[in-house]
């Protein structure tokens, strides 16, 4: 079903979701078979594989929601979930974001090389673009601008929100620039970007999405370590416009807006740890006691 929707990055994830199970429990698992002590198992198991507790996490709420898929098509009695009590622990992760400074350095930075400039330009027009991802910066076409705005929705969420609503990004000259320098000729049918021509299958432009996020983020960690700062990726790009319009005092409204979150409380959790300039000063603090 989700192949047929074009969900292809999300009936991936049911797919490596199903191949552990099966590698645990067999390829004929009946669903009345799972239950807490079944799920406690089952976890230890991909613990002892060394999967991540993210990892970990995703696949039990993968597997979560098939068993409710399940519950709705009357194929098991509701009320009898295991996972009613059952804690599904996700990890934080580290996120990493840059200063305002060091987004300044990217932005500057040229070693004479015409595939660095053009790489580095796009990454830094998916942090100008609200922290916009591959797959949407891939996708883009002239008709989504409108009065000098982007308007998009995230693919990453458009099959999940019950409700969507378009992503505005203001197009800035450094924008501009970027589109006219790498960008199609300007038609409201083309893409403002050349990775696309309108024929690929639902698969071919995942494909395609994940081999120029694979480009870029190889050259922004040569750009990086050049650099001497962390080390820079795609998703980068969009924590850093967070925590940056954060630590500028604009309203959280307005980034959970910018971010495309449905509820304000996901973009507080977002941005729930401080960053590292806010630690320093802290710990300075402390130091003049």
């Amino acid at each position: 079903e989700l192949k047929l929707t074009e969900s292809i990055g999300n009936s991936g994830v049911y797919e490596t979701t199903l191949k552990t199970i099966e590698k645990f429990a067999g390829e004929k698992i009946a669903l009345d078979s799972i239950t807490f002590a079944w799920l406690q198992r089952f976890e230890n198991y991909m613990k002892a594989s060394g999967l991540s507790t993210n990892t970990i996490a995703i696949r039990l709420r993968t597997l979560r929601a098939v068993y409710n898929y399940a519950q709705g098509c009357g194929l098991i009695r509701k009320g009898n979930s295991p996972f009613n009590d059952y804690k599904i622990r996700s990890g934080q992760g580290r996120k990493n974001a840059l200063t305002a400074e060091h987004i300044k350095l990217i932005r500057d930075y040229d070693d004479g090389l015409e595939t660095t400039r053009k790489y580095r330009d796009y990454w830094m027009f998916l942090f100008y673009c609200n922290g916009m991802n591959v797959a949407d910066f891939i996708q883009l076409k002239y008709s989504d601008i409108i009065d000098d705005e982007i308007f998009f929705q995230r693919k990453k969420t458009r099959n999940t929100l019950r409700s969507l609503r378009d992503i505005r990004a203001v197009v800035n000259d450094h924008m501009w620039g970027i589109i006219n320098r790498w960008g199609n000729p300007v038609a409201p049918d083309n893409y403002i970007f050349p990775h696309l021509d309108g024929t690929e299958s639902p698969k071919r432009i995942k494909n395609k999405t994940q081999y120029l996020t694979r480009i870029i983020n190889r050259r922004m960690a040569q750009i990086s370590e050049k650099l001497g700062i962390l080390h820079v990726s795609t998703n980068v790009a969009r924590h850093s416009f967070a925590t940056i319009l954060k630590n500028k005092g604009v309203n959280i409204a307005y980034i959970s807006e910018a971010l495309g979150h449905s509820d304000i409380k996901t973009t507080e959790i977002y941005l729930s740890s401080f960053d590292h300039e806010s630690r320093k000063k802290m710990s300075d603090l402390l130091m003049d006691l």
